[in-house]
């Protein structure tokens, strides 16, 4: 089995090597009518422009864009604007398009911090429409709200097959895995699948929040203090060592955070062409230029894989190792998607008349796709985590539920056992400030189904954790 798994790791790397390294003709473009396109900055402030990158079989397309929170709210729309058909390189995937900024639009002070989707319309009937999205913050951070939300950006970056490659083969051009993607060109956004329900259900309870996206806990990391509350939702699952270093510096300081994901922090990637690209080789750890270097510990790979010693569950209570699938890739496909609540007394319970042993969230599979959880030992009938796997000793377990990895997710990590069954674990814990996790993906879906005890359990996470 080693030699069949060192061989298959050999194979994958020769293979890719052509289709990283040698550019090829340029590559098909759509059946017209098509409008492609996408920002040359994913976050914005109030004062700078919006560059739009274009290209279209149409001389002209229609442009519109909204704010996209409780309701969508146009902010700016303009028809005929000129736009010529650009080359899509080889490369576009991994290196970008490359293409001339096409329009240029200032960012008044009037658009509020939010997540913002351009509608690019040609042809006629029938009419061709694409979606691209930019993130606005706050031109005043922390000064109308204490939670900041920052979008999984880097996830939805990852999982873009556009151009040729992903960091997933699945859908590869060659069925070949990427090892690096490139946010210039045009991105598939997951916003709608999980942020979105979790941001309308925000909004229409009267909650406020400013936005960012992973790049600005990078970039911009003196943000954080301005803010009680840090949010991540979804599916929040490739991280730099820049932002896990930014964000366990503010909880250090006593911030707080929720994570209301996950598969959270599970791949390390490194940033390169100033923040425009990431770098993730995955399970493929021996095919990273780092790689047997003096520099191990940034290896773009598993953040719980030994070589790093740097497991999520440091930092978030949980990491995927201890986790896995629940309802998805054949693991637990008949589960009960809700979790068992073990501590009614902690004060995320307040106001939801649950008993120890009560299960809640099934309804909308709030444990559902991938979940983290911990190891843990089980004392008085309650589960308590053993601090072993890098979990925080002082974690409060809240919940939990069965998940399980697939069997092919075991190579990813040669010290891995194939056969263990781990859980979607809710906890918390504090060291400085306090850290919430719901151990799932899926936590917002309990939101778009109104849910009442998820809906309750979450009003008492953002009051107590993000209030003045």
């Amino acid at each position: 089995m080693i030699l069949k798994r060192a061989f298959c790791v050999l194979i994958v790397l020769f293979l890719s090597v052509p289709l990283l390294s040698e550019a090829r003709a340029d590559q098909v473009q759509p059946a017209a009518p098509f409008v492609l396109g996408y920002p040359t900055r994913l976050s914005l402030q109030p004062g700078e422009e919006l560059e739009l990158c274009l290209s279209s079989s149409e001389a002209t397309t229609s442009i519109s864009i909204a704010r996209l929170g409780f309701a969508p709210e146009k902010v700016w729309e303009k028809s005929d604007v000129a736009v010529a058909m650009q080359p899509i390189p080889d490369r576009a995937s991994s290196h970008g398009c490359n293409w001339p900024v096409s329009l240029k639009i200032p960012v008044p002070n009037e658009w509020k911090s939010g997540y913002y989707q351009v509608t690019l319309t040609v042809g006629t009937e029938p009419k061709k429409k694409t979606n691209l999205f930019f993130v606005v913050r706050s031109a005043s951070p922390g000064k109308e709200t204490r939670i900041l939300i920052q979008l999984a950006t880097n996830t939805y970056n990852a999982y873009t097959n556009w151009g040729g490659h992903s960091l997933y083969a699945f859908h590869d051009r060659d069925g070949v895995q990427g090892h690096r993607v490139s946010f210039q060109r045009p991105l598939t956004s997951q916003f709608e699948n999980w942020e979105g329900p979790f941001i309308r259900w925000a909004e229409s309870n009267g909650y406020k929040l400013d936005y960012a996206t992973n790049g600005d806990l990078e970039r911009h990391p003196e943000l954080l203090d301005r803010y009680k509350l840090i949010l991540s939702v979804g599916h929040d699952e490739y991280w730099s060592s820049e932002m896990r270093d930014s964000l366990e510096a503010y909880i250090g300081r006593g911030g707080n955070v929720a994570f209301f994901s996950g598969n959270t922090c599970c791949w390390q990637v490194r940033t390169e062409d100033q923040g425009q690209s990431l770098t993730c080789w995955k399970q493929w750890y021996n095919g990273d230029p780092l790689f047997r270097s003096d520099k191990d510990k940034l290896l773009s790979t598993l953040w719980s894989h030994h070589l790093v010693g740097r497991p999520e569950n440091q930092m978030t209570g949980v990491g995927f190792l201890w986790g896995g699938y629940h309802r998805s890739h054949g693991q637990f496909m008949d589960g009960p998607a809700s979790y068992e609540v073990h501590r009614p007394e902690h004060w995320i319970f307040e106001g939801t008349q649950m008993k120890k042993g009560d299960r809640f969230g099934g309804k909308d599979t709030i444990v559902g796709y991938e979940c983290d959880g911990c190891e843990m030992v089980w004392n008085d009938g309650v589960p308590e985590p053993t601090g072993a796997d890098g979990t925080p000793k002082n974690l409060i377990i809240l919940g939990s539920c069965p998940a399980r990895w697939a069997p092919d997710d075991a190579f990813w990590y040669d010290r891995f056992p194939k056969d263990r069954v781990g859980a979607a674990v809710m906890g918390m814990y504090t060291r400085g400030g306090t850290v919430f996790t719901s151990g799932s993906t899926d936590w917002a879906h309990g939101l778009r189904g109104a849910d009442p005890m998820v809906e309750q359990i979450t009003r008492n996470i953002l009051n107590k954790l993000g209030g003045e």
